[in-house]
């Protein structure tokens, strides 16, 4: 566990010298109405990693269906060369919204705190309709998992504000990063 109390901003990132470590990330989209080509929050989601030095392992879409979601999150999680997931889509309250119940018995440990970071931050943007979002972060056996909802805005922000600086293992007082090899 990191302690950071004290010192600067809240939201202040420090970059340590360490050289930059880049992490191999699957990127999932749900959605029943998307390819590939008309993707753009998974496109930017490619976009944001690639840019900050990250290497993707896989792109995919799946359709909004529960059984289906859970077998390609119990996939990637097991496959060798994936570090990080990242999916998006499925996060909202209507009933083909299932992606955090498709992750949820996967999940070795909860990080709740990213629900609660996404909220707060999103509250600055959207208001009280953050509310109605579901994201959410866990560790599954080895592999950190992030399901964000479908929007590029939600997308983006989640990236900026949190989910890039955490797999930095340059950002400090503390990161996912650093902690990957200890999982």
């Amino acid at each position: 566990m990191c302690l950071a109390a004290g010192r600067g901003s809240r939201l202040a990132r420090r970059v340590s010298e360490l050289p930059f470590l880049p992490l191999s990330v699957a990127v999932v989209t749900v959605s029943d109405t998307r390819s590939l080509e008309t993707d753009t929050s998974g496109a930017l989601i490619v976009e944001l990693l690639t840019a900050a030095g990250h290497q993707i392992a896989e792109r995919q879409l799946v359709r909004d269906e529960l059984l289906v979601i859970r077998e390609r999150f119990a996939g990637l999680r097991d496959a060798p060369g994936v570090q990080v997931v990242i999916a998006t889509g499925g996060t909202g309250l209507t009933a083909r919204d299932v992606t955090p119940e498709a992750l949820e018995p996967l999940v070795s440990k909860p990080i709740p705190g990213f629900g609660e970071l996404f909220r707060s931050l999103s509250l600055e943007q959207i208001g009280a309709s953050t509310i109605q979002s579901r994201a959410t972060a866990a560790l599954c056996d080895k592999t950190l998992f992030f399901v964000l909802p479908g929007s590029r805005g939600a997308v983006r922000l989640a990236l900026e504000r949190i989910i890039l600086p955490q797999l930095d293992r340059r950002t400090k007082p503390c990161n996912f990063a650093e902690l990957m090899p200890r999982f």
